[in-house]
């Protein structure tokens, strides 16, 4: 069932907070987070929950992120890693377990391009993958969108 855009958001904060210290310790404050969906959007509303805890994962590696604020580089790291891999049992709560290969071969093909120093490349990849999962079919401006979205948020 499809979460709303404000659920996805204390989840994320709420599980991240029980599972450590650290996590909740860089939390942003509530008014200092950025609470906008970026691929989401883009596909089924089963996944929203778990396609966002990936993107904020990505973004803690990669860009800024919207709701936490880590003090070093190690702790953005490891909390990235959190958040992928509990995106990924959110997609995989789903049941569909072709959502969970296709965006682990996203995060491995935009590991890539990064190494590669085409980090520019990514978005296109992540609103392909999105848009793929389930019934998700988002129209030509809610995908501009969200690339503008995505290229604000990461370092290119």
């Amino acid at each position: 069932m499809p979460v709303s855009v404000a659920a996805i958001w204390e989840t994320i904060a709420v599980e991240a907070e029980r599972e450590s210290a650290l996590w909740a310790a860089a939390l942003r404050p509530p008014d200092e987070r950025e609470e906008v969906p970026v691929f989401s959007p883009l596909g089924d509303g089963r996944f929203a929950l778990g396609i966002e805890s990936i993107y904020e994962g990505y973004l803690l590696h990669y860009g800024r992120p919207r709701l936490f604020s880590p003090v070093d580089r190690d702790g953005a790291v490891l909390l990235g890693d959190y958040l992928y891999a509990h995106g990924l049992v959110r997609v995989t709560d789903v049941g569909e377990v072709n959502a969970v290969e296709r965006l682990a071969e996203l995060l491995s093909l935009c590991a890539h391009l990064r190494a590669e120093g085409r980090g520019s490349e990514d978005g296109e990849a992540w609103a392909t993958t999105v848009s793929s999962l389930g019934d998700g079919a988002a129209d030509d401006e809610t995908r501009q969108r969200a690339l503008a979205l995505h290229a604000d948020r990461v370092d290119i």
